[in-house]
């Protein structure tokens, strides 16, 4: 093996590497320097130990001509990258030691770091733990997406109400990536399509440059190391200046705007006409640079195109890069002369196409007339693939097709062109045959498995959480963070009232560093005996976070009732954005700070609720989050859901689960047992059958008293004083819809609370559940899920 063991450096030589690059990389003495000037200097003192490994890795891939996976992802949720780099390392305690001699605070330093906007919740966040696990499996692999200047948006409340501002991320130098000028590929848009000499040519009218930004990804113990390449849009002519000569400034600049505005933000809002064609073009930036690069590696390679599928597996990461395989139709076709039958065959046997989804809104369909425009050619071949699809498999119904009533379907389009079609949790993967794909699904019945997502320990536990990290070593000894069954082995001392207090003891350390830091930022005191009770997530009506708010209202006006009597004190977290086109999304945003301003300010309630929703939720504030939770909130409609992977970071880090039977709720269920996971609401079946009464939310609401109670609240304008008719929407939208059964799971979830209360109040009883959740979590790490994908999907093996 080529790759060798990467050893840690003394604090003494890494002092003396700070320095180093302190001074000629930054430009700055000791006496000058700022925290941002020794932030970047330690960032290349670890970067420096990357290389190493990573250029063996490259080197051992060509040499030994091993099967390279390229995962493309329109996210890559990475978050702040020096401390996880240093852990993977074994660097993380000389880091600190060597600044901290420095005269610096380590946190300080580590803190100073943007978390990277490149993606925007479980999807984006999923890919870089795969990535991560890539690597520390020794799976040769690219990651390709797309370096957004500004990402998502930065979010900030105004009057309770989400405002989106651009994120700045790049505003200041990124560390980890090195400009790769001479891998650029030349991308087109619109035009069309002619035949010369016999051959289909596509003459695109706008083109633009994608330029390769590469970031090393270190595995555990530093053994191996992948690259995540992000692509840049740069104008194919940087300035017309024959017409800026002639006075017509803006014209002169199109091309430059025409390419930043592919690489400034992430999922632009597609309300609009200009918004889809711009999402269209995004996508097919991401993919057509990505099988550009893959083609040439694989030629460079020596190896022929018709043995592309030996050499390359292509996971497709939901439907976004979805174009690829007609791309990779017409780039074997078009430009190399391959039969279109063997083109196809061998676009399937690359692709796999992992679908996220069981929303139809969620499942991109592009109008025909969209994709003829900004991408004729490709228009051309998805008719092409639907009629041969037809033709191979006669006893296709009339009704399933990729191109129906003037859409192009991309889920039907992903799961055509793929090989293998996976679900990201049992529960998902039975509802993508029998719900989303049931037609394709008989047609080609070994094509649909199941690989349920899981989570890096690296990150979500030993970087996140050195409490219990440390109380994990000391009982089970080192190790773990690689083979996360290992932590089977606490069940041994769960029972021994000291490791119980030893637990519990790990929390509350989170816990007090989270009051605090709430306090420093919000402005909110909370106390850190309460309970802690989280739903951080992506806002959307089926992960009901207006549930959670109904609740969080009924129990306000309980304890106003009765302010004598025991109250349990819990403090409601909430953390997600809503996407700027989505309206109903930003008016539970708006009611859940309305809320929150009549609730932590009434004194009849004395500290023993409050509410608290920090803006801009991401990577970093997760890491602060998590760990700190006694509550996981996982309350989705059942049915819709795909997985989730934040329900399994709660429960790795010793947070109980309040949740219904959706995604990898119930194999987290299964696996820590049902007595240690607060289960309520409807099954995947019910809720079908609930929907078939029209009148299902008004019987709800009529059977529940206290549900009554709040939506009239919120109709007479207790949270809106200023404007009474504020939530007259939402609160008829409750009476006459609900189509996400808020109104059918409330007394269910209001029963489940109480329960959680009752027992949070025990103490042993509580600290044994937490603990057997965190022993039980082995199975959610995401080195099984990537070897599930190697074995099942991609046909490698590792190179360690």
């Amino acid at each position: 093996m080529i790759v060798k063991d990467v050893i840690a450096p003394s604090v003494e030589t890494l002092r003396e590497e700070i320095l180093r690059h302190l001074i000629y990389s930054m430009g700055k003495d000791a006496g000058h320097a700022s925290v941002y000037d020794w932030r970047m200097a330690l960032s290349f003192a670890i970067r420096d130990r990357i290389v190493e490994p990573w250029f063996a890795a490259t080197k051992q891939t060509w040499e030994q001509g091993h099967k390279r996976v390229y995962y493309l992802s329109m996210e890559f949720l990475i978050g702040r990258m020096l401390e996880d780099a240093a852990i993977n390392l074994g660097m993380r305690a000389a880091c600190r030691e060597a600044i901290e001699s420095l005269g610096q605070d380590w946190r300080a330093v580590v803190e100073d770091e943007p978390d990277a906007a490149l993606g925007n919740g479980g999807l984006g966040r999923l890919a870089a733990c795969y990535m991560e696990s890539m690597a520390t499996l020794g799976c040769p692999g690219y990651g390709y997406g797309i370096r957004y200047e500004h990402g998502l948006f930065r979010q900030r409340f105004e009057g309770g109400q989400q405002v989106e501002t651009p994120e700045d991320w790049l505003k200041q130098r990124h560390p980890w990536e090195f400009e790769r000028p001479e891998a650029a590929y030349e991308i087109g848009f619109k035009g069309g399509v002619e035949t010369r000499n016999g051959k289909t040519v596509w003459v695109p009218a706008e083109t633009v440059i994608a330029e390769a930004f590469d970031m090393p990804v270190i595995g555990w113990q530093g053994k191996w190391a992948n690259t995540l390449r992000l692509w840049s849009a740069k104008p194919t002519t940087l300035f017309d200046l024959a017409r800026f000569n002639h006075g017509d400034y803006t014209a002169a600049a199109e091309p430059e705007t025409l390419a930043r505005t592919l690489s400034r933000v992430l999922y632009p809002d597609d309300t609009t006409y200009q918004g889809k064609e711009l999402r269209l073009k995004q996508e097919y930036f991401l993919t057509g640079a990505a099988l550009h690069d893959i083609i040439r590696r694989h030629l460079a390679g020596g190896f022929k195109l018709a043995d592309l599928a030996k050499h390359v597996a292509i996971q497709m990461n939901d439907t976004h890069p979805a174009i690829a395989g007609p791309e990779l139709v017409r780039i074997l076709t078009d430009l190399y002369d391959m039969p279109f039958d063997d083109a196809i065959a061998t676009a399937i046997e690359c692709l796999g196409y992992t679908n996220h989804t069981l929303l139809p809104e969620a499942l991109e369909r592009w109008a025909t007339y969209l994709m003829g425009s900004v991408l004729p050619r490709h228009m051309q071949i998805i008719e092409q693939i639907d009629a041969w699809h037809l033709r191979t498999n006669p006893s296709r119904p009339h009704y399933v097709g990729i191109v129906k009533h003037h859409e192009v379907r991309m889920g039907e389009l992903a799961f055509v062109t793929a090989h293998k079609v996976n679900g990201v949790s049992a529960l998902h993967t039975e509802l993508v045959k029998q719900n989303l794909f049931p037609e394709l699904h008989k047609l080609h019945p070994d094509r649909i498995v199941n690989e349920t997502n899981g989570v890096t320990p690296r990150r979500w536990l030993r970087m996140a959480n050195p409490a219990l990290s440390h109380l994990i070593s000391d009982t089970i000894g080192e190790g773990w963070e690689a083979d996360l069954d290992r932590l089977r082995e606490l069940e041994l001392s769960i029972e021994d009232k000291g490791f119980r207090d030893a637990f519990a003891a790990a929390k509350r350390v989170n816990k007090e560093a989270l009051s605090n830091w709430i306090g420093q930022t919000q402005g909110v005191k909370i106390d850190p005996d309460a309970l802690f009770d989280v739903q951080i997530k992506r806002i959307h009506e089926y992960k009901r976070q207006l549930l959670n708010v109904l609740q969080t209202i009924a129990q306000w006006h309980e304890i106003r009732n009765d302010p004598t009597a025991d109250w349990q004190p819990r403090v409601k977290i909430f953390g997600g954005k809503a996407a700027p086109g989505y309206q109903a999304a930003k008016e539970i945003i708006r009611l859940i700070n309305d809320v929150a301003a009549v609730v932590n300010n009434d004194p009849y309630v004395d500290g023993r609720l409050k509410i608290i929703y920090p803006p801009n939720y991401n990577v970093s504030m997760a890491e602060r989050l998590i760990p700190a939770s006694d509550l996981s909130e996982q309350i989705s409609t059942a049915g819709k859901e795909a997985s989730g992977t934040g329900n399994m970071k709660f429960a790795l880090n010793g947070a109980l689960t309040i949740g219904t039977l959706d995604g990898a709720n119930v194999e987290i269920r299964e696996q820590v047992g049902p007595e240690n996971f607060f289960l309520f609401g409807l099954t995947a079946q019910e809720v079908m059958k609930h929907r078939e009464d029209p009148e299902h939310a008004r019987h709800a609401i009529l059977e529940s008293q206290t549900l009554q109670d709040v939506l009239q609240m919120i109709a007479e304008g207790r949270f809106s004083p200023d404007e009474p008719t504020r939530y007259h929407g939402l609160v008829h939208n409750m009476w006459h819809s609900d189509y996400f059964l808020v109104a059918s799971d409330f007394e269910a979830y209001r029963e489940s609370q109480a329960e959680v209360d009752k027992t949070f109040a025990e103490p042993d009883k509580w600290w044994r559940m937490a603990a057997m959740n965190t022993a039980r979590m082995g199975f959610f790490s995401s080195d099984r899920a990537i070897r599930g994908y190697m074995t099942d999907i991609w046909g490698t093996e590792s190179a360690l």
